[in-house]
């Protein structure tokens, strides 16, 4: 009898990027003490870029001050990955989710994001491929239109993809995206020829990409708030 895997997705709207960085690390802690089963955010943020682990300061192109005039905050992560810009119109997803309970390692995990997002942009007519080495992500030709920061601890994930639905461009000018220089942005919008469905659809066809990949058969789709509780999340 095939074994059935279940993971809860969390679908949460707009959130604060803090917010869901204090979220992360509960659900963290908890699955690796096994208090609870894999989990799956779904989400957008506010305009803000985040650096990794790497702190790359110089690939921020203003100085950050400037940031709240165009509406934009800054935040440092524990994460892999290079800086990045997360905001409207993208697709984020965030697995906590155990590699040992569905048998990937680090490499093939990453490769799976990838895989997912390659999927989601051929339901468009999109041809897109994971990234030459040294260059992460997903790209359609030399213009990226999928992110990949993770961490992995003890076995467990945390961070993980922006998938480029029809942000504002603009903004990843302000940056080199992820520390990649000469190479363009762009988004499904831009480089499919049929009309989009919501949002909120293509987060789940993501997820349901996503899930194949990871052979999880039981999603348990959960609605919560995009305004936290943020006194329960310290």
């Amino acid at each position: 009898m095939k074994l059935q895997r279940s993971i809860e997705i969390w679908k949460m709207g707009i959130v604060n990027y803090l917010d869901a960085l204090k979220l992360q690390e509960r659900l963290f802690s908890d699955r690796k003490a096994g208090k609870i089963l894999d989990v799956m955010l779904s989400l957008q943020h506010p305009p803000t870029y985040t650096l990794g682990k790497r702190r790359t300061y110089h690939n921020l192109l203003v100085p950050e001050a400037d940031l709240k005039a165009i509406g934009a905050e800054l935040h440092y992560t524990e994460r892999g990955g290079d800086i990045t810009f997360h905001g409207p119109r993208q697709a984020i997803l965030y697995p906590i989710i155990s590699l040992r309970d569905i048998g990937f390692g680090a490499r093939k995990y990453v490769e799976g994001l990838e895989s997912a997002m390659i999927e989601l942009a051929a339901l468009y007519g999109v041809k897109a491929h994971a990234g030459k080495v040294g260059e992460t992500g997903v790209w359609v030709e030399d213009r990226k239109i999928g992110a990949i920061g993770v961490r992995i601890s003890s076995g467990i994930t945390s961070h993980g993809l922006a998938f480029n639905i029809d942000p504002d461009l603009n903004y990843f000018k302000h940056i080199v995206p992820c520390g990649i220089p000469d190479k363009g942005v762009t988004s499904l919008r831009r480089e499919t020829k049929m009309e989009l469905p919501s949002d909120e659809l293509i987060h789940e066809q993501l997820i349901q990409c996503l899930a194949r990949i990871f052979r999880f058969s039981d999603l348990q789709w959960k609605q919560e708030p995009s305004s936290l509780d943020t006194g329960e999340l310290k």
